[in-house]
């Protein structure tokens, strides 16, 4: 059935989005994450060991920083991208404005100084990719009908997960080369996000309606809000995220420390088995995308599959938090790759199925939906210090994945007794 509502006269169509436009989708995704996630989880790291060396937690501090700075600019865009009327459409203005700040921080970042001027560049970064792969989210919010929701869901998650992985086989050639490190996945997202924005259908919005309502500071800061009562269950779909993202969040930005501590390894070293291990766990990372994005379709079950996903990844996270070797910490990588894939696949289809006011907000609420991953983004890379603290003597990463299971854990568990308007 063809999927088609009407909003002020302008018809919203969703028939099933073509082949070729999702692989645009999915390649725009690909791209933005390579350039958002490498510097995340790898050259930030290098980049900061060589301007200030053995300073571990100020890692946490840039990126919480960063991830702040997305908690203003993410529903800002989101807001102004559904009141924007041109005959390119909504969205696309604000991917390429977020192409253009994302490519303008790459130089800041490596022409950095010091710390500070680091941190600005992060900041450009975390505002511009930030902006360019939530307009990419909205449009598949416009575009996608029900049953295509978990497939594609899959498809651009897959993406997400795979483009650090092939960022850093890129990248591990470059070690000597901070500067590449940043410019070469930055050319990638160029390329990729260039295509979707030419290319990708998208509708002449000036025959749309304005909002009524006044764009005003007030207005802004109340559209960041919602009320629980009128969607419970997007309401209980975004604490379920949120809890789970925080302990993902807690471990995430500290992998290149944790590996260097458990393999005695130098950390501008970690670059080779980074590169192994993500290179293998693309294999676990397809299947759960893929694989849970399909049968959550064909199924028609969005929860039993974000619970397993959550389950997964604790299992993984317990085992890095006593693995002492290559083998076991490739073992709880894999397992992680799976549950986060499963997890993410199932969970962004499922937020999109209980998505408030699509047709008119949808940019507002799925910058909502960033919120609970963005807010952890600020939260975990502070809190993690202080977990690594415990016990005193070195980094204590027993606790620190131990914790991040059990919240995991915990926010699937959320998503999967609460949301009652999904099965």
């Amino acid at each position: 059935m063809v999927d088609v509502t009407q909003e002020d006269g302008i018809a919203i169509h969703r028939d099933p989005v073509p082949w070729w436009a999702v692989v645009l989708v999915v390649a725009a995704t690909f791209g933005a994450g390579m350039a958002m996630l490498v510097p995340m989880t790898y050259t930030l790291a290098v980049r900061l060991d060589q301007l200030a060396p053995g300073q571990v937690g100020a890692l946490g501090v840039v990126l919480g920083i960063g991830s702040a700075t997305t908690l203003v600019v993410a529903p800002l865009s989101g807001i102004l991208s559904d009141r924007t009327r041109t005959r390119f459409g909504r969205r696309r203005p604000f991917t390429v404005a977020g192409l253009a700040l994302g490519l303008l921080s790459v130089g800041i970042m490596i022409a950095a100084p010091n710390v500070g001027v680091l941190t600005l560049g992060w900041v450009v970064a975390a505002a511009g990719w930030g902006t360019a792969t939530g307009s990419i989210g909205n449009w598949q919010a416009d575009r996608l009908p029900v049953k295509q929701r978990g497939s594609v869901s899959g498809a651009t998650g897959l993406a997400m997960q795979v483009s650090p992985v092939v960022g850093m086989l890129v990248v591990a050639p470059l070690s000597g080369r901070t500067d590449l490190a940043f410019l070469v996945p930055a050319g990638v997202a160029l390329v990729l996000v260039g295509l979707f924005v030419i290319f990708a259908p998208e509708q002449d919005t000036r025959g749309m309606a304005l909002e009524e309502e006044r764009l005003t500071v007030r207005m802004v800061l109340r559209s960041f809000l919602f009320s629980p009562r009128a969607a419970p269950d997007f309401a209980w779909a975004w604490l379920g995220r949120f809890v789970f993202f925080l302990g993902l969040t807690a471990t995430t930005s500290f992998t290149v420390y944790f590996i260097a501590q458990r393999l005695d390894l130098a950390v501008a070293d970690v670059v080779g088995v980074m590169a192994l291990v993500s290179a293998l766990s693309m294999i676990t990372a397809t299947f759960g995308s893929l694989g849970g994005g399909w049968l959550s379709d064909r199924l028609a079950r969005r929860r039993p599959f974000v619970f397993l996903g959550s389950l997964l990844f604790g299992a993984g996270s317990l085992v890095l938090a006593f693995a002492g070797d290559f083998t076991s910490i490739l073992t709880g990588m894999l397992i992680s790759s799976l549950g986060i894939a499963l997890f993410s696949t199932a969970g962004q289809a499922l937020v999109l199925d209980v998505l408030p006011d699509r047709d008119s907000q949808a940019g507002r609420y799925m910058a909502i939906t960033l919120f609970a991953q963005k807010i952890p983004g600020v939260l975990a890379p502070l809190l993690a210090p202080l977990l690594l603290l415990v016990g005193g003597g070195d980094e204590n990463f027993t606790v620190l994945y131990g914790v991040s299971a059990l919240l995991a854990v915990a926010g699937g568990a959320v998503i999967a007794t609460r949301v009652t308007g999904v099965r």
